[in-house]
């Protein structure tokens, strides 16, 4: 990826807070998605599971491409209002029937208008973009927003709320004409 397209991670903008682990069935970090994790091959929210930050309240996940030809990136997933007894979502669960979302979990639309998990859809020729998984660690058991928020308004409310925050990094790119 060329210096041009290194763009900033979204919580580059925060405080720093302490990190955690979290892992996946679906996603290697720094591979390539998976193709249920495509927009056209699935549109499936992965697997994620986390651990090691005790004293959360409520958890919330978002996956953002930094990347992405917009001049403010794409949000694909943001999720939030996590139950603090929840540490994994199976695969599935922020998109299609969201079998296995935890009740009470909050979706606010990702930039394709929906409110579930919009997989990977890079430009052709683009170059490869990353996929940036992250779970944050909240101080309360309501973050705050509602579904009719933007990724934005939930953005800033993680600003003042993470306690910690996990990341997953997958890539993935369409070739030109592909």
């Amino acid at each position: 990826m060329s210096e041009q397209k290194r763009r900033p991670l979204p919580h580059d903008f925060h405080p720093p807070v302490p990190a955690f682990a979290v892992t996946s069935d679906d996603v290697t970090p720094g591979a390539r998605l998976k193709s249920g994790q495509v927009h056209a091959g699935g549109n499936v929210s992965p697997h994620l599971r986390w651990e090691g930050f005790p004293g959360a309240k409520s958890w919330a996940v978002t996956c953002f491409d930094p990347d992405a030809p917009t001049g403010s990136g794409f949000w694909h997933w943001v999720l939030f209002d996590i139950p603090a007894d929840v540490t994994e979502l199976p695969a599935g669960a922020g998109s299609g029937d969201m079998k296995g979302l935890p009740e009470g979990a909050v979706h606010v639309r990702n930039d394709y208008g929906t409110r579930d998990f919009g997989g990977a859809a890079p430009p052709p020729g683009d170059g490869p973009h990353r996929y940036v998984f992250t779970v944050y660690a909240v101080d309360r058991e309501k973050l705050g927003p509602d579904a009719d928020a933007s990724p934005a308004v939930v953005g800033f409310h993680l600003r003042f709320h993470a306690l910690a925050r996990a990341q997953l990094i997958g890539e993935y790119e369409v070739p030109a004409g592909g």
